[in-house]
């Protein structure tokens, strides 16, 4: 059995078969402890978006592959879902596919927009990736360049 570390490198690498299989992609995969279980979220998307039915098919199959390789010590339980409105954004392709599309971004340390204002917290309209810095016109006008490898967090915003 593999190690708690392990355990997301390895259901990712189970489950992408099965995703590409149903024309889906793996946005994200959280392994958390809920009391005395254990947690395995899924997130997944295709650009038509996710049905029930995707989440039902990616569950049933997976959990059969999950059984038979016995990756997961203890109990879990299984959760497949779409990422909602405010999907994650976690890698380079992600800010390209999305550019036009309101996201917030957050840093580890301060970063400067084009009028020196120094945040760590960014809202504004993803404009792409320019040598691994990811463009933003930020709300309030100005633009921002941040780097990729400085983002702690980023996901796309939803306007009411």
């Amino acid at each position: 059995m593999a190690g708690a570390v392990d355990i997301p490198q390895r259901v990712a690498g189970l489950a992408q078969p099965i995703l590409a299989s149903l024309g889906l992609e793996l946005v994200d995969l959280e392994f958390r402890s809920a009391g005395r279980s254990q947690v395995l979220c899924l997130y997944i998307d295709k650009p038509a978006g996710v049905s029930l039915d995707d989440c039902a098919e990616v569950s049933r199959e997976l959990s059969l592959i999950l059984d038979l390789e016995d990756c997961i010590p203890g109990r879990y339980t299984l959760e497949v879902s779409s990422p909602g409105l405010e999907r994650p954004l976690k890698r380079a392709e992600d800010f390209i596919r999305f550019t036009g599309r309101l996201a917030q971004i957050k840093t580890a340390e301060l970063f400067h927009d084009e009028q020196g204002n120094r945040r760590k917290t960014f809202l504004g309209i993803l404009e792409g990736l320019e040598d691994d810095l990811v463009l933003l016109h930020l709300k309030e006008g100005q633009q921002a360049r941040i780097p990729l490898d400085k983002i702690a967090k980023a996901h796309l915003a939803f306007e009411f």
